[in-house]
């Protein structure tokens, strides 16, 4: 899972790095269960598996960035890397096919939870955040829903600490990744059945709609000039991470209402990458997703992050219709 492409060709000089691996695997397993069967998914998470595994520190924490050669060129990776790999062991705990899989992602899930201690930024916790509601869910283990009530909580506070009657957000400007933290809120509310965690979710989804949903179009924040609170928003550029973030948590708020909406909204932001977008540029097809969108141009390569967060999405929702039509029959 090289970092970045040269348009549609891997570019190795970037080398990898424990932040796409870990997208990677969630993607590997998500597709597994669509497809139980399919031998190129399986072999795929079992290689991304270990890398984590292999990526994992001492203390819990994990190495970043790996060159092509296969050195490790960090003494700790990013906060945001070790929040990802967390998420992603805790998806595994939850989701790998193979019980050895399950058991090897709790024990490496095991030994970071100590590390989150170390996580000073919002997203990194939302982050390990999301992989701890999985783990929480699946195995009902105290000292998963501990360690979510307790990021829970450090959310929660984040978000009364900044929200007022004009702006409900969890800090005084929205960059990457965003819904990421109305997810995770909605996400613990959900497993750990907290309504002050889940309203406070729910309300702060609602605000980001406002801004990002014009005229039945997903128009994420631009990472050239994010959005300060009292200042204009950016509209470019766009980046594929952020429609993905919008599709899930728009599953997580439907998974906690169950009102249909969120499913629709969570369909429109999927729409993004195959045109519905402030351009009318398909951003997905077959070679995988471009980097971003511009207000004149588009990035044309398509790097491990952007065509990863274009299949989460697609598979998240395919896996919601599976599952949708199985209720039906």
């Amino acid at each position: 899972m090289i970092q970045h492409a040269i348009e549609n060709v891997p570019n190795r000089k970037t080398g990898y790095c424990t932040d796409d691996v870990a997208r990677a695997f969630r993607v590997a397993l998500a597709h597994l269960r669509l497809a139980p069967a399919d031998k190129q998914s399986a072999r795929l998470a079992a290689i991304y598996l270990a890398f984590l595994a292999h990526a994992q520190l001492d203390d819990g924490r994990f190495h970043n960035f790996m060159d092509y050669d296969r050195r490790w060129l960090d003494e700790v990776g990013t906060q945001d890397s070790c929040g990802r790999a967390m998420w992603a062991l805790g998806y595994g705990v939850a989701n790998a096919p193979v019980q050895t899989w399950r058991r090897v992602c709790a024990t490496l899930l095991d030994r970071a939870i100590p590390s989150i201690a170390s996580l000073e930024y919002i997203r990194s916790r939302a982050y390990a955040a999301l992989g701890l509601a999985h783990a929480a869910q699946a195995l009902g283990e105290a000292r998963y829903s501990e360690a979510l009530r307790g990021l829970g909580n450090e959310l929660l506070d984040a978000y009364r600490a900044n929200a007022s009657t004009r702006w409900h957000w969890f800090e005084d400007v929205m960059t990457y990744d965003n819904a990421r933290l109305p997810e995770a809120l909605l996400r613990a509310g959900q497993v750990l059945e907290e309504p002050n965690f889940g309203e406070a979710g729910l309300a702060a989804l609602s605000f980001y709609e406002s801004l990002t949903i014009e005229n039945g179009i997903h128009v994420p924040i631009g990472n050239d000039g994010w959005y300060v609170r009292g200042e204009r928003r950016a509209v470019y550029d766009q980046q594929p991470l952020e429609a993905c973030a919008l599709v899930d948590a728009e599953l997580a708020a439907f998974d906690l209402t169950g009102e249909t909406r969120h499913v629709a909204a969570a369909d429109l932001a999927l729409e993004w990458y195959y045109g519905k977008n402030t351009r009318g540029v398909t951003m997905a097809n077959a070679g995988g997703c471009y980097d971003g969108l511009a207000e004149d141009s588009v990035n044309l390569n398509m790097g491990a992050e952007s065509t990863l967060a274009f299949l989460s999405a697609a598979y998240a929702m395919a896996a919601r219709r599976a599952r949708v039509l199985r209720a039906v029959r």
